[in-house]
Order: C-alpha cells, then sequence, then structure tokens
C-alpha cells in the first residue's frame, strides 16, 4: 500500500480508504501518537520533578529537580496543562488564517520538538523556556490537526465520523499510555533530563511520519480558509510588538524591584486563561456574519462547554493532586517490584485503548436502533461519573489524612478507570460536536475553543493552588465531586432546550 500511495497523485492518495476510514486517518493517527507520547512522557515526570530536591540517599531517589513546594508544582502543572490549551485558539488562527492546518502542524511540530530539547539542559531557565516552547507548538498542532481528521469525511452526517474521531482518540491514548512507561520511569528512576530528551525523540518520529505521508491528507487541509489581507497582517504584527513590550516593561521594572516571584509569571496567565474563553465566545457569538442557524448552535455550545470545564477542573488532576497522593500515601509493592509512581499515568490511556472500541461500537449499534443518546446526555453522564470518581478519592484520603499510613494503589487504579468512562463520554464526542457545530467562519478556530474549556478548568485548580489552598484536603476534594455531580443533573434537566438549539446537528 506504501509505495502506490507514494506513486499516487495527491487526490487519490487522499481518498483511498483503510478499515473503511480515508487513509489519511491513519497518517494523523500516528503523527498524533508520537507527539501525544511526547507530551504526555514530560507531563507525567512535571510534578514529580518539580517536587524532588536533593537525592535521598535512604530511599535511593535521585533527586535533582526543582524543590518546590506541592501547592506550588501543582500551580505549575495546572497552568502548563492550561498554557497548552489556551495556546490551541492562536493556534485555529493562524491555520484559518495563516498557513493552513496542514503547515502549522508542520511547524507545531518543529517546536515542540525544540521545546523538549530545552528542558532536557539543566537549571530553571531551560526549563521554562521549554515549557513555554512546547506548550506553544501544542496548542499549534492541537486544533489543526484535530480540524484535518474532520476534513477527511465528506459531510457533517457522514456515519463514520464519530468512530473516526474515537479511533483517531485510541492513537493519542496508545501514545499517552507508552510514554510514562518508556519516559517517565527513566526520568524517575535514571535521570530527568534524559526523559525529556527521550520525549523530544518521540516528536521527532512523529514529525518524520507526518512530512512523510502527508498525500494522503485531504487537500483542503493544505487552504487557508480565510487568509489575512496585508492591511490585517501588519496589523496583527502591530499588536503583538505592543503587547510583548508592554509585557517587557512590566516583568523588568517587577524583577529590577527585586520582587518577582514564580507566582508573578502565574496568576496573570491563571487569570487570563479564564477571562479569555469567555471572551472568545462571546466575540463569536456576537458576530453579525453568522446566520440564525449558527447562532443557535453557538448557544447550544456554550453548554457544552460549561460541562466541559468542569469535567476537566476534576479530570486533568490525575497529574497532579492523585500524582502526589499516590507518590506519598499509597502501598505500590507488585509481585516484590516497588511501582513507579509515573506507571499510574499510564492507567487511563490503557483503559481508553481497551473501552474506546467498545464505545464506538456500541453508539453505532445504538444510532442504528435509534436508541444512542444524545450528545448532551452523554456529556451529563460523564460529569456525574467524574465526580463520582472523586468521591471514590475521599475514602483513602480520609484514611490518610494527618497520618502516614499508607493505601492500597487498587484505589487509584479504580479511580482512573471510573474517569476514563466519564472520558470516553465527553471527550471524543466533544471533539466531534465542535467540528459540526462550527460556523464555516471559525472552524479550525472553533477547535481552539473546544480547548479552551481545558484551559478554563485547569486555571481553576491553578488558583487554587496558588492561594495555598490543600487540595488534596477531603473538604475540597468532596466539593469538587458534588459541583460535579450538581452540573451534570443541571446539564440533563435542560436537555431537551439544547437539542432544540442544536438544529439538525446530531
Amino acid at each position: 500500500m506504501a509505495s502506490s500511495l507514494t506513486k499516487a497523485s495527491p487526490s487519490a492518495a487522499h481518498e483511498k480508504t483503510f478499515l473503511g476510514h480515508p487513509v489519511g486517518l491513519a497518517t494523523l493517527f500516528m503523527t498524533e501518537m508520537w507527539e501525544r507520547f511526547s507530551y504526555y512522557g514530560m507531563r507525567a515526570l512535571l510534578v514529580l520533578y518539580l517536587v524532588s530536591g536533593g537525592a535521598d540517599a535512604a530511599t535511593g531517589s535521585q533527586g535533582g529537580g526543582l524543590a518546590f513546594t506541592a501547592a506550588t508544582a501543582t500551580a505549575i502543572y495546572s497552568v502548563y496543562v492550561a498554557m497548552v490549551y489556551l495556546m490551541a485558539m492562536p493556534g485555529g488562527w493562524f491555520g484559518d488564517r495563516v498557513w493552513g492546518a496542514r503547515k502549522t502542524v508542520a511547524i507545531a511540530g518543529i517546536v515542540i520538538m525544540a521545546g523538549h530539547v530545552s528542558l532536557a539542559l539543566p537549571g530553571q531557565i531551560a526549563f521554562f523556556v521549554g515549557l513555554l516552547l512546547v506548550a506553544l507548538g501544542s496548542g499549534l498542532l492541537k486544533a489543526n490537526i484535530s480540524t484535518m481528521v474532520g476534513h477527511l469525511y465528506k459531510g457533517l452526517d457522514d456515519s463514520r465520523r464519530d468512530s473516526g474521531f474515537t479511533i483517531f482518540y485510541i492513537g493519542i491514548n496508545v501514545g499517552a499510555f507508552a510514554a510514562p512507561l518508556v519516559i517517565g520511569t527513566i526520568g524517575e528512576t535514571v535521570n530527568w533530563h534524559l526523559g525529556f530528551l527521550l520525549a523530544a525523540i518521540g516528536m521527532g518520529v512523529g514529525l518524520v511520519i507526518y512530512l512523510l505521508a502527508a498525500r494522503t491528507l485531504n487537500p483542503e487541509s493544505s487552504v487557508v480558509p480565510n487568509p489575512l489581507s496585508p492591511a490585517e497582517r501588519k496589523a496583527v504584527i502591530v499588536k503583538a510588538l505592543a503587547v510583548l513590550a508592554v509585557i517587557a516593561v512590566f516583568y523588568g521594572a517587577v524583577a529590577a524591584a527585586g520582587m518577582f516571584t514564580i507566582k508573578w509569571a502565574l496568576y496573570p496567565i491563571t487569570i487570563a486563561g479564564l477571562i479569555i474563553p469567555v471572551a472568545v465566545l462571546v466575540r463569536i457569538k456576537r458576530d453579525k456574519d453568522l446566520s440564525a442557524g449558527e447562532q443557535s448552535k453557538m448557544s447550544a455550545y456554550i453548554w457544552f462547554f460549561v460541562a466541559a470545564a468542569v469535567f476537566w477542573m476534576i479530570y486533568d488532576q490525575g497529574g497532579s493532586t492523585l500524582s502526589l497522593f499516590g507518590d506519598k500515601n499509597s502501598e505500590r509493592s507488585l509481585l516484590g517490584w516497588e511501582v513507579p509512581t509515573v506507571v499510574f499515568q499510564s492507567l487511563n490511556p490503557l483503559f481508553v485503548v481497551a473501552l474506546a472500541p467498545v464505545f464506538a461500537a456500541l453508539w453505532v449499534v445504538l444510532a442504528r436502533r435509534n436508541r444512542e443518546p444524545s450528545t448532551i446526555v452523554k456529556f451529563s453522564g460523564a460529569l456525574v461519573l467524574v465526580g463520582f470518581s472523586f468521591f471514590l478519592f475521599a475514602i483513602p484520603l480520609n484514611q490518610t489524612a494527618g497520618n502516614d499510613t499508607k493505601v492500597t494503589m487498587w484505589w487509584l487504579v479504580l479511580i482512573f478507570l471510573v474517569q476514563t468512562v466519564a472520558e470516553l463520554c465527553l471527550s471524543p464526542v466533544g471533539l466531534s460536536v465542535t467540528t459540526k457545530m462550527a460556523p464555516q467562519k471559525y472552524a479550525s478556530q472553533m477547535m481552539g475553543v473546544w480547548f479552551l474549556a481545558v484551559t478554563a478548568g485547569d486555571c481553576v485548580t491553578g488558583l487554587l493552588g496558588l492561594a495555598d489552598v490543600k487540595l488534596d484536603g477531603v473538604g475540597v476534594i468532596l466539593f469538587q465531586a458534588a459541583a460535579a455531580v450538581a452540573a451534570g443533573l443541571a446539564i440533563y434537566m435542560y436537555r431537551k432546550k439544547v437539542d432544540a438549539l442544536m438544529g439538525d446537528t446530531k
């Protein structure tokens, strides 16, 4: 098959199918798999590296981290994840207005690889530069590669569309599963910076695959849907330079006064991460170029956005609050082997790979019988389940509160399993419904809007960490759990209203 694709014209190549889906899905599957391998490998190490101090002779831990407190490390982690998804919005904008989706993804891969190389260098400056580059590159990539998956299917009513996004989602999780086992284990047990270097290599492999197999993608992915005029391009450059100048002057003054701490950098980003999603939704909703049908769909989309933000607020603590709890309070002996903390970050993608085909087949079977739950019902169920996972988390937390007791690691396994079932009801479905409901004018940018829900959720967690709230406190965990369940039930009560706003989108 590879040789025939090489010889075929671009149009012929992208029209080929594999297992009933466009062959370009395999290209994007592999690209995203390796990019997620690099991202989740680094992310599994992040909080542990941030809290690690000097080497511990008694335990044999390598030390060599940045020695931040757990609260600050959680805030940095949450703000970093929020930044990755916040950058998806300008990433979608670049795809729509500057480079087109295909070129934007290629540039993103190079930026991500450079970021991981920077993380592999010692020192705080190289570390934070690396985080910034990975966030920028991931933002450029995320919205556009998902948009290209949508381009592979003919029309919004293509029955393969939801199934295709679920298969694509499996690629994300294959990479996410392998990453902690390889990058995470080597980083935690051998050398942090070697782990970060392996992440750079993983991104490099994904970039090579993408460039060699780009002919299998739909030519529509190379089109710039709404290119900037020369006047608009000049205005953007001037505004960007002005913003950078203001930021440089402000932080220069703070540093000169001897007042700079990490919180001076984190607070503005976190607050912006809460304001920007709201501002973007308002701007799109008020766009007079949108038809009445598009306006109605945007009203419905706000419900999905809020639900997703609440979901990700809890879900993304798997790499921070749950990880730190597992490192400190879980008994991790398995057949005489002390399981590295990072290995638990492979549980969610493992469960996704195992269960996603089941869910994909289930939606198809139920659709044929006209019994498939609506998207809003799936979202409601996801919120209730993710809330339930934190009710479960409160049990071992209560057992270990204020003492050195360690609980079985199987609590973590159960929590991640429940969260995975919730994720499969929300995340791939959310990606699909975003491509269906996006106004044509904002095709790639709407994928960025979807990812802003993650930004909003993680920024709430980041603010709590910056305020030194004890995120692993039983009361805080129970409050988050109750909020998620209440939100899920509220959305379910309004499901008919949302379905009506969605119009012909199913």
